[in-house]
């Protein structure tokens, strides 16, 4: 394990150098599969020994290369990642589990596979209901999976190795939720950009050594005082939000993120794997009916009301325990699984009294300006 320097000067090294871990690693001899977004199963990828490591695109850097493959009514996220591995940012991976999700995912895969020419692929068939059906069928592409990979590693990937990893990665939550703890003070002892720069770096080195990170940075958080000054607490929703851009032109303003429902936020770290007899069972579990994704089917309940509650219920408790002053739903452009979603949660959250700004907009800086202003007023206009 690499020696743990101050948490926040490390987070901001593997931030501003993201993947620069997961390349030192890959020359010393270790195995690196990518996976895009949150139902990468991140456990299996322990289990196989190799190192699971999240893609990101750069929001500072124009889509160059990408385009020459890829249509343009694609996912602004999906092309920036791609051009980023087109372009060789990622050029010491191994391979890459790609999940069944959307359709800028679904019909790209092929256009992935072709172009980088990993020597491992996977597309991971992943069902869109949560029946118990649809459970059976989970664990079954999960198996396949993991067959796919003990090819590909020559490793035989056991039940005690799955245990373990489902330990490693729930622990890795815990942490991750303790640190978020931190931001029910009000000021919270720890920044939105320094949360950001902190979520982003863990996702891109090991578990062991990304919960080294997290406790580093906990307990050097926890060390501050808190200041005197109260600023308006905001929450931002979306995807994958995964630079500080954002969080700067919120918090430049005077307010302070204290929570999210960010796939690369709280939606990974909220929900554990249950310690199953079969451990494949709590993986299909926790992927299928505990994400909180808009491409997963929720009905749990009889009525219009109670499947929003099931939905979006746990956003209203994020509002209450982090004491949240107004939302921010920001939506990339064609994103079609949040872009339906957007009536039913904006008008969910203000049901209980919380103000919603909601934002569409590319996955990059070059819209930043206007963005700003909108934030601006709405923050002006809280209360």
């Amino acid at each position: 394990m690499e020696p743990q320097m101050n948490g926040l000067t490390t987070a901001e090294k593997y931030y501003t150098q993201y993947g620069s871990r997961a390349r030192d690693l890959k020359a010393e001899g270790k195995k690196v599969i990518a996976y895009l977004t949150a139902l990468g199963p991140v456990e299996i990828l322990t289990a196989a020994g190799v190192i699971p490591f999240r893609l990101k695109g750069n929001v500072s850097e124009a889509i160059t290369k990408g385009d020459a493959y890829m249509e343009t009514i694609v996912c602004p996220f999906v092309r920036n990642v791609f051009d980023a591995a087109v372009k060789g940012k990622y050029d010491f991976l191994d391979g890459m589990v790609l999940p069944h999700q959307c359709d800028s995912i679904d019909r790209t895969d092929d256009v992935w596979s072709s172009t980088l020419k990993l020597p491992y692929w996977h597309f991971l068939n992943v069902p869109h209901v949560t029946d118990d059906p649809s459970i059976v069928f989970m664990k079954e592409i999960l198996r396949v999976f993991i067959g796919t990979l003990e090819k590909f590693t020559n490793t035989k990937i056991t039940d005690e190795a799955l245990a373990q990893a489902v330990k490693a990665h729930n622990e890795n939550r815990r942490l991750m939720r303790e640190l978020y703890e931190l931001r029910k003070s009000n000021p919270p002892l720890i920044s939105g950009v320094e949360m950001m720069k902190v979520l982003v770096a863990a996702m891109s080195i090991p578990v062991t050594e990304s919960s080294a990170l997290i406790e580093s940075v906990t307990k050097e958080v926890r060390q501050r005082k808190p200041a005197d000054k109260k600023q308006k607490r905001i929450m931002l929703i979306g995807d994958q939000i995964d630079d500080v851009a954002m969080i700067d032109a919120i918090e430049a303003t005077g307010a302070q993120l204290v929570m999210d429902d960010l796939s690369i936020g709280s939606k990974m770290y909220w929900q554990d794997v249950d310690v199953t007899t079969d451990p494949i069972q709590g993986i299909a579990e926790r992927y299928l009916r505990k994400l909180k994704i808009p491409t997963t089917y929720v009905s749990d309940g009889n009525t219009y009301q109670e499947n929003l509650e099931a939905r979006f219920g746990h956003m209203k408790k994020y509002i209450n325990e982090f004491k949240v002053d107004g939302a921010i739903l920001f939506i990339y452009k064609y994103c079609d699984p949040y872009g339906f979603e957007v009536p039913a949660i904006k008008s969910f959250i203000e049901s209980s009294g919380t103000p919603v700004l909601y934002l569409e907009d590319e996955y990059s800086t070059s819209t930043l300006a206007r963005m700003k202003t909108r934030i601006e007023a709405f923050l002006e206009m809280i209360a």
